[in-house]
């Protein structure tokens, strides 16, 4: 069974309504460089209160260093920290010290064949991979929610190869859905600008998408 994450959650009703259609597990986005969805810290913690088990709700912090992201994820009691940046002191056993319950997904955004390289040296730190469309390198990063498409044939391999669950992220919709679990066979989707319109989240795309990924 495909996962599904639905990302850049708002508020309360955005959460209930991704879980009502079938939602696996809910994005929260922390203080971010650039990209939609961004929403303050007691917000964060207020929704991930109302999502009930097994739900997974993760928060995604741009933090850059072990001791940052345990001190965000404090603020947000979420129980998943998804990184969307590269850990620099690549210390993921501290985090896993100051937070041993916690779920740990790195992004790795697929750039090109060094990101197959990048994905299998950190699968072994991580509960799960999340591939993505940004590209850290700009001046003012992209951390994700880009909707774009990245190449799936890498994903593909990494999938393949990093022997951890991978989550495929960029460019999702209902009309590419099937074709994205086809061709990369992940184990789960996260999809943000995909399924709202104006910024908020429509549950006539939620559904298609759901239609999709059930199809």
């Amino acid at each position: 069974m495909i996962r599904v994450k639905i990302c850049c959650i708002a508020n309360e009703q955005e959460a209930a309504d991704a879980i009502s259609f079938g939602a696996s597990a809910i994005g929260l986005v922390g203080e971010m460089p650039s990209g939609p969805g961004p929403i303050s810290d007691v917000e964060i913690y207020h929704i991930a209160q109302t999502v009930p088990p097994p739900i997974a709700t993760f928060l995604l912090t741009s933090q850059q260093t072990a001791q940052g992201i345990i001190a965000h994820h404090h603020r947000t009691n979420t129980n998943t920290i998804q990184i969307v940046d590269e850990l620099t002191d690549r210390a993921y056993h501290e985090i896993r010290e100051a937070s041993p319950y916690v779920k740990l997904v790195q992004v790795i955004h697929v750039i090109g064949e060094q990101s197959v390289d990048e994905a299998t040296e950190i699968a072994e730190h991580v509960d799960a991979i999340l591939l993505d469309s940004g590209n850290p390198s700009l001046e003012i990063k992209e951390l994700g929610g880009t909707g774009r498409r990245h190449d799936w044939s890498l994903s593909r391999r990494i999938v393949e190869t990093c022997g951890k669950p991978v989550f495929l992220a960029g460019g999702l919709n209902s009309d590419n859905v099937r074709e994205a679990i086809e061709t990369v066979q992940p184990f789960g989707l996260d999809i943000c600008s995909g399924v709202r319109t104006d910024g908020e989240l429509d549950v006539n795309k939620l559904e298609k998408f759901f239609n999709g990924v059930n199809r």
